[in-house]
């Protein structure tokens, strides 16, 4: 390695630091080790380039104590950050790039050393790294990480809990459902804070970690209300939030649907019975863009489908209890996917999770865009209209979303 040793002041070591990180070969920097007389609450910061919307930027990944935050920045922005950084005085800095490995020492006493030498791997390219690349782990292991320590899903140096894995599982897989179709709903192209009501929060871990990811990770604004007929567990999802010190974070105790509440968008995981459709009709009043929902306990239906008509066919399966139930949760939640088609929604149902993680891993995403024009297309309300023949029942699902929704079905059969 060659190094040499000198001081340095504050804008010339700016100039080395902002020199390197701002070149076209740039792959990383890691600032480490807060130097004797200065006051700072982050332990580490990684700066790595990423690609955000076609464009070049710059995420800061700041590690402390307590919290974790990470914030991306375009090149034009970059200056305070990176002074900010340099004034904090850490006592190690490590830049990466295609030319060299550069090493910022600074010792006690002030003295600087600068050591450089050549890259491990001098033929990796040091394009921006896909931001789209968190998909795959959206909040990874190993990395502290604030929100899964208050949760009680990891330790505070980043390692998840044995007895947390599923539930580290079940954050990652929804917070990646969240982001495979946020850009569909145009979500990052409103000109304001984001807006998202979790009807059913329960515990709010999914609640938090949308929160999180979109304000914290992404650099994406966003206010969410989570709602719950559980005094106990809104009660706890408050104190969670005060202890993270999350802004725009409410939660309040009541019934989904009681009040008419604005919503880009609108999840429901794991939301009981019919508070799914509750959730749904919710979503649909409010012109959400957006709508995740994991069903769960599918009582309605179960009541009332049987082998009569031309579902006497189905007689074999519906005589045995398990599998009559399992028959009118699919029926339950094809009634929904269609009643959101003919709503104008592009909707799927697609695997939410492993079933060794949960049972309940169905989930329904629906995108409000173009597709909103197409509300009442005749095809979906023909197979809506056939499968309630078949089965001799009118949905929950129809009954919430009330007479607007019964006008279209009507004026599509005229």
């Amino acid at each position: 390695m060659a190094g040499m040793e000198k001081n340095l002041d504050r804008e010339e070591m700016l100039a080395l630091i902002g020199g390197a990180v701002k070149g076209d070969g740039f792959r990383r920097a890691t600032f480490a080790g807060a130097t004797r007389g200065y006051s700072c609450e982050w332990v580490r910061v990684v700066i790595r380039p990423v690609e955000l919307r076609g464009d070049r930027h710059f995420q800061f990944a700041y590690q402390g104590a307590k919290k974790a935050v990470t914030k991306n920045f375009s090149p034009d922005e970059l200056d305070a950050p990176l002074d900010e950084l340099v004034g904090y005085g850490f006592a190690g800095v490590h830049i990466t790039t295609n030319a060299e490995e550069l090493d910022v020492r600074t010792s006690r006493k002030g003295r600087v050393h600068v050591g450089r030498h050549k890259p491990k791997s001098p033929t990796e390219l040091s394009e921006p790294e896909a931001h789209n690349r968190v998909k795959d782990v959206p909040l990874p292991e190993g990395r502290a990480d604030a929100l899964l320590e208050v949760m009680g899903v990891s330790t505070p140096d980043g390692r998840v809990k044995p007895t947390m894995r599923a539930k580290f599982t079940q954050i990652n897989e929804f917070l990646k459902q969240l982001q495979h179709v946020f850009g569909d709903a145009k979500l990052a192209d409103l000109g304001r804070e984001l807006r998202i009501l979790d009807c059913g929060c329960g515990s709010s871990y999914l609640t938090l970690a949308a929160h999180h990811y979109l304000n914290d990770v992404l650099g994406v604004p966003a206010r969410i209300l989570g709602v719950d007929v559980n005094e106990e567990v809104i009660r706890k999802s408050v104190e969670r939030a005060e202890r993270l010190g999350a802004s725009n974070l409410e939660f309040e105790c009541r019934r989904i649907g009681t009040a008419d509440v604005p919503a880009d968008i609108v999840i429901a995981l794991h939301a009981c019975d019919t508070a799914t459709d509750d959730a749904i009709a919710q979503a649909v009043r409010s012109g959400a863009r957006l709508f995740l929902g994991v069903p769960c306990c599918h009582h309605d239906l179960n009541k009332v489908i049987s082998a009569t008509g031309p579902a006497e066919v189905l007689r074999p399966v519906l005589r045995h209890g398990i599998m009559a139930q399992r028959a009118a949760d699919l029926v339950t939640d094809a009634f929904r996917a269609l009643a959101l088609r003919i709503t104008g929604y592009r909707t799927d149902v697609v695997e939410f999770v492993s079933t060794e993680h949960t049972a309940r891993n169905l989930m329904i995403r629906a995108v409000r865009g173009a597709s909103a024009a197409h509300a009442g297309e005749a095809e979906h309300v023909a197979e809506y209209i056939e499968l309630k023949r078949f089965w001799r029942v009118t949905p929950y699902i129809e009954k919430v979303l009330g007479e607007p929704f019964q006008q279209l079905v009507r004026a599509s059969t005229l």
